[in-house]
């Protein structure tokens, strides 16, 4: 599969800050032009997908007709086991239009309940989209324990909340070098560096 030579410019497909923060880090030993929908002013597409993978590949191909530069787009969350998978593929819209993600972490708090089964993932699918129509994805996770109260102010989304297996800090109180270097969009991330991105 051909892949990204150093000196090539890509979108990333997203508005979100954090995630254009971490992923940016990620493909800065690429020596890549990296743009961000964001900064490029581009309309969000609507998430119709009923997958991670479906809303990741159509805002990699959205960026990508837009701007007829290949793109890259991630589309991640939390999954809980006890609530049936949620809120999933819904995780941002559980945090409301002001994207609070305080209320989204009560809600998976409440509504779990005296529930002992406190176990999460985070999945993270990251698709790139070509101009020719070629489409590839990439899937990681990471599992965890869902904790209360909530610890610390790093990362963002559900970070606080999150405890991922084997570590006694949350992903809101570790360092973000290292929180970055095990996450669920590295795992994908590892991925998809060894298909299709060399070193300079």
């Amino acid at each position: 599969m051909e892949g990204f030579r150093p000196g090539d410019k890509l979108v990333l497909a997203t508005h979100n800050k954090g995630k254009y923060r971490e992923n940016a880090a990620l493909l800065a030993p690429y020596s890549l032009e990296v743009l961000s929908a964001g900064d490029l002013g581009l309309p969000e597409p609507e998430e119709t997908g009923a997958t991670f993978e479906e809303n990741a590949v159509l805002k990699a191909r959205a960026a990508c007709e837009a701007t007829g530069l290949p793109a890259i787009a991630d589309d991640s969350g939390l999954a809980v086991p006890a609530l049936n998978g949620q809120p999933g593929i819904y995780t941002a819209r559980w945090a409301g239009t002001d994207r609070n993600f305080f209320v989204a972490m009560k809600r998976v708090h409440d509504e779990l309940g005296d529930n002992p089964d406190r176990r999460g993932f985070f999945c993270c699918n990251l698709s790139v989209a070509w101009p020719d129509g070629r489409t590839v994805s990439f899937e990681g996770r990471v599992e965890g324990t869902l904790v209360w109260p909530i610890r610390g102010e790093r990362g963002f989304g559900f970070d606080p909340m999150f405890q991922p297996r084997g570590y006694g800090v949350t992903f809101g109180e570790m360092e973000p070098e290292k929180k970055e270097a095990m996450s669920h969009r590295a795992v994908a991330f590892a991925q998809l560096a060894g298909a299709l991105l060399r070193k300079p």
